[in-house]
C-alpha cells in the first residue's frame, strides 16, 4: 500500500514540529506553472511567534534536504501560523478560541453567532450576544451538531488584559 506525499511529509515533519512545542495543522503542496510551494501550517495554545516559524523553517529545510520527500524539483518552503479565518475543525481549535466570537453553521438549527465560554469533550458552552438591548443568553452546542465553525474577526474586541485592568 503506497502512501501519499502528504502522508510521507507528515510522518517526516510531525516529530520536528512537536519537538518545537507546536502542532502540525496542515501540509499543502501546490504548483503554479513550474513553481512548487510547500506550505506548512503550525499552531500552539500560546500562538506562534515569527522567530519560532523561522527556526522551524530552517529545521524543516535541513530535514527535507536530507531526504527525497520533495523530489529533485525546486520548491519554496513556507512555514506559517493559521489565519484568523481558518475553520475550526479540531477540539484544540475550539479550546484555543475560548473567549472569541464564532459563527457556527449547525446541521439542523441554521446559523448561530456566539462567544465560546468553555470547551469540554462533548461540546461548547457559549454565550449568544443580546440584540437590541436584550441580555446575552447561554447556549450549549454539542460537537456533533456543528457542520462548520469559524472565528469572527472583532475589530473592537477588548483584550483580556484590558478587561482585567
Amino acid at each position: 500500500m503506497s502512501t501519499t506525499q502528504n502522508e510521507r511529509l507528515r510522518g517526516l515533519l510531525e516529530p520536528l514540529v512537536g519537538a518545537a512545542g507546536l502542532d502540525l495543522e496542515e501540509i499543502e503542496v501546490s504548483r503554479a506553472g513550474r513553481r512548487r510551494t510547500l506550505r506548512i501550517v503550525v499552531d500552539s495554545d500560546e500562538g506562534v511567534e515569527l522567530d519560532a516559524c523561522a527556526e522551524l523553517s530552517r529545521a524543516i529545510s535541513q530535514k527535507l534536504d536530507e531526504t527525497d520527500a520533495m523530489g529533485e524539483d525546486e520548491y519554496v518552503l513556507e512555514v506559517t501560523s493559521p489565519g484568523a479565518d481558518r475553520p475550526l475543525t479540531e477540539h484544540r481549535h475550539y479550546r484555543r478560541a475560548t473567549g472569541r466570537l464564532v459563527r457556527f453553521q449547525l446541521h439542523e438549527d441554521g446559523e448561530v453567532v456566539a462567544r465560546i465560554l468553555a470547551v469540554d469533550e462533548d461540546g461548547i458552552d457559549a454565550e449568544v450576544p443580546g440584540v437590541k438591548g436584550r441580555k446575552p443568553t447561554a447556549r450549549r452546542i454539542a460537537f456533533g451538531d456543528i457542520a462548520k465553525a469559524r472565528v469572527e474577526i472583532e475589530f473592537n474586541r477588548k483584550d483580556k488584559k484590558e478587561e482585567e485592568a
